[in-house]
């Protein structure tokens, strides 16, 4: 199965969409499922439901700073290297989906904040929510990353 494939299975199980992301590296990151869906709990629907940067989006991020962030808080050179990575990531992301933005990939209008409580997970949730989609380019992104390089 593909990380891609496994990201869809998990977020159709009820994960948020950076806990299908990140949850699909987390052997390649070293960490059991379970670490890495509480490392993401927190960034799903755009960040605690917030509608900031795409869950997805900050999925990717996290499972890129755990297999290339710097561990040396003074190591300009490798801030700067994963920053440059962490762009790249964004920027393949974006252009599939013209942002990275939950809120404007939901084609919500306002910035106002929602309720924290999540949505249920019915049929009529996933016939209107792009998430899906989304967390499938966010693992192939990632996958070609780690397979490939950034």
């Amino acid at each position: 199965m593909t990380k891609s494939e496994q990201a869809r299975a998990l977020f159709q199980e009820g994960a948020n969409c950076a806990q299908a992301v990140a949850v699909c590296f987390a052997e390649e990151c070293g960490k059991s499922r379970e670490e890495m869906a509480r490392l993401a709990s927190g960034f799903g629907a755009g960040m605690g439901r917030m509608r900031e940067v795409c869950g997805a989006v900050s999925g990717m991020v996290l499972v890129a700073d755990l297999l290339w962030g710097p561990e040396d808080l003074a190591d300009k050179a490798g801030k700067d290297a994963q920053y440059t990575r962490i762009q790249t990531l964004a920027e393949r992301f974006k252009a599939e989906t013209g942002s990275i933005v939950c809120r404007e990939l939901l084609g919500l209008t306002t910035k106002e904040t929602p309720s924290p409580i999540s949505e249920p997970r019915t049929e009529a949730y996933y016939k209107k929510r792009p998430c899906v989609e989304m967390v499938v380019l966010a693992a192939e992104i990632l996958e070609d990353a780690v397979r490939n390089g950034i």
